[in-house]
């Protein structure tokens, strides 16, 4: 309940810097007790009565039914049962419409994946072999071992044998560019000063983003493009995944993820310490306000008019985060009343331009999806960069995924389920599209980069968003499945669900629960995807049984793809771990494919 009494806001300003990897305060982050509650109740989405849907701010919140929790208990799967359908430990199932080559090719990737002197040495023995072999064998070697195991070709026309074998076998196409960028050469341009010179306010740091990366990035969206176009013409039901990182400049990205951090860490100090539900008074906000900023009485009506158009005398964090975005920010900061953290990241005029012409490429190919009747994943990436990249996709899912616009999302977002704070963000994401009358798209993954995470948050001496253990990020995976699955259910069709996962277990969870809510497996709102070359035992019997099943196909030159295929082994010695293990499994179907079984 919002605290009624009128306190002046004494949190000053000018505080620590936060990291934009730094797990975001709001909302207040659920306890497992509160989660588990949260998603065996019955959720309802209760917004204040409008006139106008485009016009109204509604203030949505949870309402847990706590009578409601014995009656939904924790998804128990019978294994047996589950298995009468899809067997996932069937060698045959999974394996059987592969060549004897293509098995001991798949073993042999595996096999080298279990060496963990290989592994965590892959880029060193890959520069050695470039070196000593030169490029033309390093890559030959590459393109049939590795690269043939986790990517579907090198273009449209290499992918098309894989793509027709998979709908066959009732599974879809998810097609990746797979090309990584990454921000380790954007010092390059600077050492040259070849580039736009960028000088923000306040005393930071001169920057230089280069010519070239502005090259490189309008050409991926032409590649992204082809992308697009090879979907529409291989399958109507396609996704077409994508990278922000490869069509802006990944420093500026992390400049913004910082602006967006630093923006939720203020509406924080402006909270009453007793405070709930991230809700401020109209009066606590305006002292809050006053002592932050240089600012008259009319210019503060106006901007708490704006934030609570329906006088409901309330501000939310929603409604602040649309006012302060990356692009306005000067206009605020430029009034501090002293130079705090928020002020310390303002971006100069060149980087507004920057960063509007990334979000123009983005909505040039979200445009073009919608044409082609695609649909977008845009995926997740390092935690500095995800904050500008779900703001950038909130853009694009306002205006392409628009209630009033289309049936069924066009645009998907990526919740990577190792840190901490993804079910807020998915509850915050779902509270955005009531209010702003779109369709929610989620793609659901355990996560890619935990080493990098960990490395870098010790490195910086910041906490940790990465979960503590593998078990901690199990539950959470389970627990955002469960809470969307049931959003669905309670809600009807709209919010769709991608279960991208390699986990048996979940998998057999997010089955059971489909069966227990009377979701068909083939809900065109519950999808299954897993990365090509990996836990066929689970996709093939999913097709098989005609639930939504999707194999993401990365595709690009090799040496393009190298950084990919070296995370792909990197993942691997991981997964092999698991009790029923690819491994066993191919050498299971070789065998019996050699004794004529």
């Amino acid at each position: 309940m919002l605290c009624n009494s009128l306190r002046t806001c004494r949190r000053p300003c000018v505080g620590l810097m936060r990291d934009a990897s730094m797990r975001p305060l709001l909302p207040a982050p659920f306890s497992h007790a509160n989660r588990t509650q949260l998603l065996v109740g019955r959720l309802r989405c209760i917004t204040s009565s409008t006139s106008s849907a485009k016009a109204a701010a509604p203030h949505i919140v949870v309402d847990v039914d706590r009578d409601a929790i014995s009656q939904h208990q924790a998804v128990d799967v019978d294994v047996n049962a589950l298995h009468a359908n899809c067997n996932f430990s069937d060698a045959q199932s999974a394996h059987g419409s592969k060549s004897a080559f293509e098995l001991l090719t798949a073993i042999g990737v595996f096999s080298s994946c279990r060496l963990p002197f290989l592994i965590r040495n892959a880029e060193y023995f890959l520069d050695l072999s470039y070196k000593t072999l030169g490029h033309g064998i390093t890559n030959a070697v590459m393109k049939h071992t590795f690269f043939r195991h986790f990517c579907a070709g090198e273009d449209r026309h290499d992918m098309k044998p894989v793509i027709e074998m998979l709908q066959t076998n009732n599974i879809g196409p998810i097609l990746d560019y797979a090309a990584e960028n990454d921000s380790a050469d954007s010092s390059e341009s600077a050492a040259g000063l070849q580039g736009i010179f960028s000088q923000p306010p306040f005393n930071q740091p001169a920057r230089v983003y280069d010519y070239k990366s502005e090259e490189e990035c309008d050409r991926h969206v032409s590649i992204f493009q082809e992308c697009i176009h090879s979907v529409h013409d291989v399958s109507p039901v396609g996704f077409a995944a994508l990278k922000v990182t490869a069509l802006g400049n990944p420093e500026l990205l992390e400049r913004m993820s910082t602006m967006i951090v630093e923006v939720k860490n203020l509406f924080a100090k402006f909270q009453p310490e007793n405070g709930s539900g991230g809700l401020i008074s109209r009066e606590e906000f305006a002292q809050c306000y006053r002592q932050h900023f240089h600012v008259d009485a009319d210019h503060l009506e106006a901007v708490i008019e704006s934030l609570d158009p329906n006088d409901t005398g309330v501000v939310d964090f929603i409604s602040f985060a649309e006012m302060l975005t990356p692009y306005n920010l000067p206009s605020f900061t430029f009034k501090c009343k002293s130079i705090g953290p928020l002020a310390r990241v303002t971006p100069s005029s060149d980087e507004i331009v920057l960063m509007k012409r990334m979000s123009e490429r983005l909505h040039t190919l979200a445009a073009d999806a919608d044409l082609n009747g695609t649909r977008l994943l845009i995926d997740a990436e390092h935690q500095k960069y995800q904050p500008a990249i779900d703001n950038l996709v909130v853009e694009l899912q306002k205006k392409f995924n628009a209630k009033d616009k289309t049936d069924r999302p066009i645009i998907f977002n990526t919740y990577q389920c190792y840190l901490k704070d993804t079910l807020e963000r998915v509850e915050m994401d779902l509270k955005r599209s009531e209010r702003y009358s779109f369709h929610l798209g989620a793609k659901l993954v355990r996560g890619a980069y935990m080493e990098h995470e960990r490395e870098r948050s010790k490195n910086l001496q910041y906490p940790c968003p990465i979960h503590d253990t593998a078990e901690d990020t199990h539950q959470c995976y389970d627990e955002v499945v469960e809470y969307l699955m049931r959003y669905r259910w309670q809600n009807g069709s709209g919010t769709e669900i991608m279960v991208a996962s390699h986990n048996q277990a979940s998998i057999e969870k997010a089955v059971v629960l489909m069966n227990q809510l009377g979701l068909q497996p083939q809900d065109p709102n519950v999808y299954f995807a897993q990365l090509f070359g990996m836990r066929d035992n689970l996709s093939f019997p999913l097709g098989s049984q005609g639930y939504n099943v999707f194999k993401y196909l990365p595709y690009g030159k090799v040496e393009e793809v190298m950084p990919y295929l070296l995370r792909r082994a990197a993942e691997n010695s991981a997964v092999l771990g698991d009790s029923v293990s690819e491994l066993d499994m191919l050498k299971e179907a070789l065998y019996k494919r050699i004794i004529g079984r």
